[in-house]
């Protein structure tokens, strides 16, 4: 499997076990399952397997008297709420025939049962398969239980994501202190580069596990022999986990081709994730629109704007959403992978080509205007469709990518978007001059409260450019995590900066407890889903507990010796500007003439690999290199970084493509 297309079928391929089970079957499947099936073709691929019906894995559903068989998929352990649902299900209905599909294989459930030794067959699974049968009531009955990793979903092209995973966040220093107050004083860690994957919490340990052994499947499939890399703490460890894991050991003495994996800690570079310079509209696409529901990949697109369903405040429920996954159509699946790697203009244009490209194949009445794409115009192209039910059915995922493009067009969150790059770019030029405290005062006048003195005339809501409290965490994250950067204080600055910071909770704290409407990211912060349930206690408390955490954030670099910094100061010539954490990386990766990065660890073996693979023996003064690794490769060409943000999918893409042009002339 060496080209770019086998390797991103693979999250497909991981299906394959679940499809030829479901034949006649009610498929329950619980939302992180779903959603990375989602992404490769949805409930119709179930149904067109032979699945009777797919139902949410909740307590709360069940099957009648005619429907015998049903197949669980869920990401989870076969333990506690779990199994209770399972069992829930079961109970209230009339099955005979039960499969079981688990994303924790059955290594992982015996970790999470105390058991280190290996055991022969699958003891924990041939329990559950009892169990199941007593639960239908007739242990003649059939049940099935095995290990299937459906845990990845391909994006596109450049990208797959394991969103099971999503809430697998790398260490932070709250993280280290919490570990070293259950250990004895003399085994206490230093940092988080000394921690270890033993002395993880258990459920921390069984999330790396399991996703390590979802890596291993993918590589087995792809038959890949990798070289593991590492860049932050958790990466490390997830690397050295991979490394260490049985299977994969055996699988890399075979596997015939050769790849290169980076792991890379997103807290090295957090400003790029919460930053507003991304220049790519899938990226405005996914922060503006809301999510769908169960889903952290994609968002609700509104379809109204297909139908003669008139639009009231109760007419969002009416017509099921749309979505930005869309498998079906080539011309989507195109359009989607310009609107992930493009600039934002050049998609632009790209999706009302394809708009009135779709429209003059219908020989529908279409309006050609050139010039500058407005949402009314995108908008103008769909209404289109509505007359012709074929042509809907025939064009609908270019449809719906239109709509999203033109729902975030006109999006009033948009305007704060442009705000926030501004104030960006101003504390950019700020950082080069001033210490810390003088450029994080700069966020103090920004934080009033809603329907203040200076709010806009209607009382009820800021401005649209004007900055919520969402928008004004995302700027502290920001700063905090360029703290760095900023010029050294004098002496006192560190009680200036404690100072500052009492008055930025303060002032945070009311802009939250003056809200009448929690955003998700508040609910997230403050643990209440109403505004009614947040006191300002509370709210102080929240926003005391984030700050600790910025202060964390602000030193996640300082064990790196070559990539510490993501800022480039002004020369007079040229402003300050951010520099990806991941375009740096990518750039020793491919440059042939850059020394080898200290900070980027081989993770791989030891002696006995490095003698297979045939790298540097001279271990005292470098480790393996990971340039040769790549250049190695018979996939380089498809090389792939797995990552979760649009923007750095641009940046790989941009990069790779630029060093494979130059390889290709040598």
């Amino acid at each position: 499997m060496s080209t770019a297309e086998d390797f991103t079928q693979l999250p497909l391929l991981m299906w394959e076990k679940v499809f030829a089970k479901v034949k006649k079957a009610v498929v329950f499947m619980d939302d992180r399952c779903a959603e990375a099936l989602h992404w490769s073709g949805g409930a119709a691929a179930l149904l067109q397997a032979g699945a009777r019906n797919v139902k949410q894995f909740s307590s709360f559903e069940a099957c009648g008297e005619n429907e015998p068989k049903a197949v669980f998929v869920v990401s989870t352990l076969l333990k506690g709420r779990t199994v209770d649902i399972i069992k829930d299900i079961i109970l209230l209905s009339h099955f005979q025939y039960c499969v079981v599909f688990t994303a924790v294989p059955h290594s992982v459930h015996l970790f999470a049962n105390n058991v280190s030794t290996e055991m022969e067959g699958f003891p924990v699974f041939e329990q559950f398969e009892e169990k199941l049968c007593e639960w239908m009531g007739n242990m003649n009955y059939t049940a099935e239980v095995m290990h299937s990793p459906v845990v990845f979903a391909h994006v596109s092209q450049q990208l797959i994501v394991a969103s099971p995973f999503a809430h697998l966040f790398p260490l932070l220093p709250a993280d280290l202190e919490s570990i070293n107050a259950k250990r004895p004083e003399k085994k206490r860690f230093g940092t988080l580069n000394d921690l270890d994957g033993h002395s993880l919490p258990v459920e921390l340990q069984i999330e790396i596990k399991s996703l390590v052994s979802a890596l291993n499947s993918m590589f087995e499939a792809a038959g890949m022999r990798e070289e593991s890399f590492a860049v932050g703490p958790m990466s490390r460890i997830i690397a050295g986990e991979l490394a260490n894991h049985n299977q994969a050991k055996n699988r890399r003495k075979t596997a015939p081709n050769k790849a290169s994996i980076i792991f890379i800690d997103r807290t090295m570079d957090l400003t790029g994730a919460v930053g507003h310079h991304g220049d790519n509209l899938a990226e405005k696409i996914l922060t503006v629109l809301d999510p769908l529901p169960g889903h952290v990949t994609d968002v609700q697109v509104d379809m109204l704007e297909l139908t003669s369903v008139q639009r009231t405040p109760h007419s969002q429920n009416t017509v099921a959403p749309g979505c930005l996954a869309q498998n079906q159509s080539s011309s989507a699946r195109l359009l989607w992978e310009t609107m992930l790697t493009s600039k934002h203009k050049e998609a632009l244009m790209e999706v009302r080509r394809h708009l009135v490209e779709a429209a003059t194949k219908e020989k529908l009445p279409i309006k050609m205007s050139m010039g500058r794409v407005t949402p009314d115009q995108l908008c103008s192209y769909v209404k289109l469709f509505r007359s012709s039910w074929e042509a809907l059915e025939s064009h609908c995922g270019v449809l719906q990518l239109g709509l999203a493009t033109a729902q975030t067009l006109r999006h009033p969150n948009l305007a704060r978007w442009d705000s926030c790059l501004g104030f960006e770019r101003l504390l950019l030029q700020a950082l080069g001059d001033s210490d810390f405290p003088a450029v994080l005062r700069q966020l103090l006048p920004l934080m009033k409260p809603r329907g203040g003195e200076d709010s806009s005339s209607s009382g009820s809501r800021l401005g649209q450019d004007e900055c919520g409290p969402d928008e004004l965490i995302l700027l502290l994250i920001y700063l905090y995590t360029l703290a760095e950067e900023a010029q050294d204080s004098a002496d006192g600055g560190e009680e200036e900066l404690e100072k500052l910071e009492r008055e930025l909770i303060g002032a945070l704290t009311l802009v939250i407890t003056q809200e009448t409407e929690l955003s998700p990211l508040l609910q997230s912060l403050t643990g209440c889903a109403a505004a009614e349930e947040l006191t300002t206690e509370r709210a102080h408390s929240a926003v005391g507990k984030m700050f600790e955490t910025l202060r964390g954030l602000s030193h996640m670099r300082d064990h790196l010796k070559q990539l510490r910094s993501v800022y480039t100061a002004s020369d007079g010539v040229h402003q300050a500007s951010y520099r990806p954490f991941l375009r740096q990386i990518l750039e020793e990766v491919f440059h042939p003439d850059r020394p080898e990065c200290p900070d980027i660890e081989h993770m791989s073996g030891g002696l006995t690999d490095l003698l297979k693979t045939g790298f540097s023996m001279f271990m005292k003064v470098r480790r393996c290199d990971l340039k040769v690794c790549l250049c190695c490769t018979n996939l380089f060409r498809n090389y792939r970084v797995v990552v979760f943000f649009p923007s750095p999918v641009f940046s790989t893409t941009e990069i790779t493509n630029k060093w494979v042009e130059i390889d290709k002339n040598k």
